[in-house]
């Protein structure tokens, strides 16, 4: 591997020996490729369907639980076996492509390799390792990064117990549901060490040291290492560290950071890697610039240098736009984390403070971003909007500079085009769009080329993905009253009532105050009026999972859930629970309006939207985040203005006035009304072509991981400081 330590392939089970002529499916299966790519994913649906969604398409438990009947009937399918050979020459062709991007633009860098760091990764919906849209967005880059065949190396965490599953109570409580995962069903495998016994790295918490174990997730060509604190030599409590996702006792929080942070390095370290720049996605791995810097002090060098070398070299992804969502620690507890600590830096505890002190009206503390921010030459936030949020939150880190000049840029989100495609559009897209267009995605040209589909043609493909969604819906639904756990009205409220046929909007993102899904609620009379006007009938579907700890989010969800249940609504209105990556695809591709209601400027970017876009779905948002850059007046709609300084109050009465006014006026008549012989709304698809045309050249991860790659990357990997060991990341060219 690097630096001799020795790779660890893999286990293939014997329970995963399959016959000979399709013995290959289980590798594929531990290669998160197939979650981009569905003909792969169709090698294991097609095998036996119905056990293919009972598994959460986990490929690894699939190929578990699969009787030999089946692949018997597999085998002896002429056009499965068909198909299973061009996958896996797909499958080979892009693990051993040479010419990718990275390597035509710096063949010379090959093997300098670039660490990125975030505790949560949305990879797909069978490995449950993430809240939201930063894990998210953390999964689109690292499949990206394959993709161009940018050396990056991911570390994060595997939680045992992952994020939780939602279920709501008659009365539209949600609960909160942690299900153990079994590592040994997940595509994952543990790393080993020399001695083949799973490789550990140690950190040191109050009064012990605490051991954690090692996971590999191959995404492609990328490598991603998750730490996990389940193992035996330590305490019950430090064995749960890693359990949750987003823990709020403090010192628990903390000392995940600190596994995290100090604990990544020395992960990486252990692996043989020697990262020449390091990105952190957020504050939260911020410890690991201390954990670099220390490594540095250990070679003899002053604190001082150390800490510029580690500037050159890290880059910090900041997507957090108030100060409350910063993460923040009280002196007295970084004095009890970090009292054996501050002298390997050679400081005494003040200097050690000062590195990340802010100062509030009630008291100080240590903040993540701060240190990220003094110990980051490159930092970023992810739209233009929040580029100038970050610029005015942390000004007083620069007090001699402008506002304006302050050291954070922005690069905004997007998201992995493949990934969020639906295969409907997919083909679509092969038909009009060129050969080449899924290898020129960041191409404007390639996307102009949509306006050379007929109008006939887009809306039977959106027609399609409606009815899949409320095919998923019915089932769901099913599923709920086989489950016997159910009210009936709570059945009716899965969905079963929805019609394809008529105007579906869509809201499905984190409940959480500031996004705040109850703008339509502020008034209801008028919001029941709209669901049953006669002949232009819209519908809502809500989804959305509240943080355990916030009661006024959950308090929200209720109040959206409590009127969906009301009988006035005549099942238009419906909430769909336990959100996840698989329903969030069903709702991006198969409702017709995207609805975004954030209370600006809190939404620091949000790619929910982006991509709806890609899926011929039309965007109705505040003027916030990326919407704010790729809105142009014809490819969707703008709720309220483009104002800043208005008070939560003003804008709350503003948008919620300009929303209403935009469904009644303009979107349910241009959906419904001028339709052509053939019952084609063509100004409607005509705003359709317009969306996927502006929005997808520009939003997606391989324009923004190329600015990354060519901004921040190689400026900081170009540094002439060395780093510690002498170990490269060797990678497939």
């Amino acid at each position: 591997m690097h630096g001799g330590f020795p790779e660890t392939e893999p286990p293939i089970a014997p329970e995963l020996q399959l016959p000979k002529r399709i013995s290959r499916l289980p590798e594929m299966a531990y290669n998160l490729w197939w979650t981009w790519h569905p003909q792969a994913q169709a090698l294991f649906s097609r095998i036996d369907f119905s056990l293919w969604e009972e598994v959460r398409h986990n490929p690894v438990q699939f190929l578990r639980k699969i009787k030999r009947p089946q692949l018997n009937a597999a085998l002896s399918n002429v056009n499965y076996m068909e198909s299973y050979d061009r996958v896996m020459e797909a499958f080979d062709r892009y693990l051993n492509a040479s010419g990718m991007w990275y390597s035509r633009e710096n063949p010379d860098l090959l093997n300098r390799p670039i660490a990125y760091i975030s505790t949560e990764y949305g990879l797909h919906e069978s490995i449950q390792g993430y809240a939201g849209g930063l894990g998210v967005l953390a999964g689109d880059l690292i499949k990206e990064a394959s993709d161009l065949g940018i050396p990056i190396v991911g570390l994060g965490f595997l939680y045992t117990l992952g994020y939780f599953r939602q279920s709501m109570t008659e009365d539209g409580w949600q609960e909160a549901n942690y299900e153990p995962l079994d590592f040994a069903n997940l595509p994952v495998w543990p790393v080993l060490g020399r001695d083949g016994n799973p490789l550990t790295v140690s950190v040191s918490l109050p009064e012990r040291d605490l051991a954690a174990r090692l996971w590999q997730v191959r995404v492609g060509r990328i490598p991603l290492y998750l730490l996990d604190s389940n193992v035996e030599s330590n305490s019950p409590a430090d064995r749960e560290l890693t359990a949750r996702l987003y823990t709020s006792e403090v010192e628990q929080r903390i000392s995940q950071e600190i596994i995290l942070g100090i604990g990544g390095v020395r992960a990486l370290r252990a692996l043989g890697y020697n990262p020449t720049a390091w990105h952190l996605n957020e504050g939260h791995s911020a410890f690991a610039l201390l954990e670099r810097a220390r490594e540095y002090v250990a070679a003899g060098r002053t604190f001082e240098d150390a800490k510029e070398i580690v500037r050159k070299t890290t880059i910090f992804t900041t997507h957090t736009p108030v100060p409350a969502g910063a993460d923040e620690f009280p002196l007295w507890l970084m004095d009890k984390f970090f009292s054996q600590y501050w002298p390997q830096l050679g400081l005494e505890r003040d200097a050690f403070l000062d590195i990340a002190r802010h100062k509030h009206s009630w008291g100080e503390t240590f903040s993540m971003p701060v240190l990220a921010l003094r110990l980051s030459d490159h930092a970023n936030g992810v739209s233009e909007l929040h580029g100038r949020v970050a610029r005015k939150m942390y000004n007083h880190l620069w007090p001699d500079l402008p506002e304006d000049k302050v050291p954070i840029r922005h690069i905004t989100n997007g998201i992995h085009t493949e990934t969020w495609l639906a295969q409907q559009m997919g083909s679509l897209f092969d038909r009009y769009l060129g050969d080449d267009w899924r290898e020129r995605i960041d191409e404007q040209a390639v996307w102009d080329r949509v306006c050379d589909i007929p109008d006939k043609d887009l809306w039977e493909a959106r027609n399609h993905l409606k009815r899949r969604l409320a095919a998923h819906m019915r089932d769901r639904s099913r599923q709920l009253w086989l489950s016997g756990k159910k009210h009936p009205v709570q059945i009716v409220n899965a969905g079963v009532l929805m019609d394809p046929n008529m105007l579906v909007i869509g809201f499905a993102r984190r409940f959480t105050m500031y996004k705040r899904a109850g703008l339509l609620l502020r008034q209801p009379e008028r919001l029941l009026a709209l669901l049953n006007r006669p002949n232009l009938p819209v519908q809502f579907i809500f989804a959305g999972k509240a943080h355990p700890a916030d009661d006024p989010a959950k308090r929200l969800l209720q109040d959206v859930y409590r009127f969906a249940k009301q009988s006035e609504t005549g099942g238009r209105f419906v909430f769909l629970e336990d959100y996840d990556i698989n329903l969030a695809r069903y709702l991006v591709q198969g409702v017709d309006v995207w609805m975004n209601t954030p209370l600006r400027p809190l939404e620091a970017s949000g790619t929910s939207g982006q991509k709806a876009a890609l899926n011929g779905v039309l965007n109705m948002s505040v003027l916030d985040g990326w919407w704010r850059e790729g809105y142009n007046g014809r490819n969707g709609w703008a709720i309220g203005e483009d104002k800043e300084n208005q008070t939560a109050d003003v804008q709350n009465a503003q948008d919620t006035d300009s929303l209403f006014a935009l469904l009644e006026d303009e979107i349910i008549p241009l959906f419904y009304e001028n339709r052509s012989p053939e019952n084609i709304p063509s100004e409607w698809v005509d705003r359709i072509r317009e969306s996927i045309r502006t929005i997808s050249a520009t939003f997606n991860t391989r324009r923004m991981l190329k600015e990354y790659a060519c901004d921040l990357y190689l400026p900081a990997i170009r540094q002439p400081f060395p780093e510690i060991g002498d170990a490269s990341l060797e990678i497939p060219t």
